[in-house]
């Protein structure tokens, strides 16, 4: 079985300095029948993952990734970060998004599967005007 160390080191550069261009040609990093899901998103294909990336840039300023941890067995792997951006219609402050990536590398080290797990409700939810405030008060009611 292939060694997918390499292929991890390039995944974690890759999203630790991603840019608008880099955005569009995902190429290098996924395969052309790649599989990705997060809380908003599941397609297939390299097309409609590259437009998930490029949209990101959209919706926020500044987007930045900081990859805390990497464990990899096999063909798999697990990442955790935090996502740093700046709302484009809300708060001026940089925001932070923590979460993590399990994927699962091509025979040819390419990403074939990615899934980020993070919690929308908390991590995104919670911090916008109006709908933050009805986020946390259903997050007390249901603790008690």
């Amino acid at each position: 079985m292939m060694d997918h160390q390499a292929s991890l080191q390039q995944v974690v550069q890759f999203f630790e300095t991603l840019t608008p261009k880099q955005a569009k040609d995902l190429s290098r990093i996924y395969t052309l029948d790649a599989y990705f899901k997060d809380p908003f998103n599941e397609v297939r294909g390299l097309e409609a993952v590259t437009r998930i990336f490029e949209h990101m840039f959209v919706q926020v300023e500044q987007p930045r990734f900081k990859i805390t941890s990497t464990v990899l067995q096999d063909d798999a792997a697990f990442l955790c970060w935090d996502f740093y951006f700046y709302m484009k219609k809300f708060k001026p402050e940089e925001q932070c998004i923590r979460g993590a990536t399990h994927i699962r590398f091509a025979p040819d080290g390419k990403v074939h599967m990615h899934r980020d797990y993070w919690d929308a409700a908390e991590e995104l939810y919670e911090k916008l005007p109006v709908l933050g405030g009805l986020m946390r008060w259903l997050k007390r009611v249901a603790n008690k």
